[in-house]
Parts: structure tokens; sequence; C-alpha cells
């Protein structure tokens, strides 16, 4: 599977609407907050690659599980 530019940005849009309504109130907000901040910057990485022009493939067998 692959990820467009519009996909990445798209998702980089949700991952920081969420950031930007999260409050933090205990340890499993703080893991949230933190889970969201790694995928921005992961996002933020792959939206570079994207616009150099670099195919982002990412291998069914990877799916992450909450």
């Amino acid at each position: 599977m692959t990820l467009t530019r519009k996909s990445i940005e798209t998702l980089l849009d949700l991952v920081e609407n969420k950031l930007g309504c999260m409050e933090v109130h205990d340890r499993e907000d703080a893991r949230e907050l933190a889970v969201l901040e790694k995928a921005r910057r992961e996002l933020l990485g792959e939206s570079a690659d994207a616009a150099r022009g670099t195919v982002i493939a990412f291998p069914a067998g990877d799916a992450v599980t909450g």
C-alpha cells in the first residue's frame, strides 16, 4: 500500500487537529499525546519525501493495533 501526498497531508491535518484539542489529565493522555507527536513527526518526514517524488510503501503486515 502506498500513500499519496494528499493522503499524507490529510492525515497530518487530522493528527494536528487532535493535538490541538488534547488536554492531558493523566498518564494515558500523556502517552496518547506522545504517540500523536511521534506520528506528526513521521508524517512530516514522509511529506517531505512525497514532495521529492519518493514512493512510500507500507507492507500490509505492518499494521499496529492499539
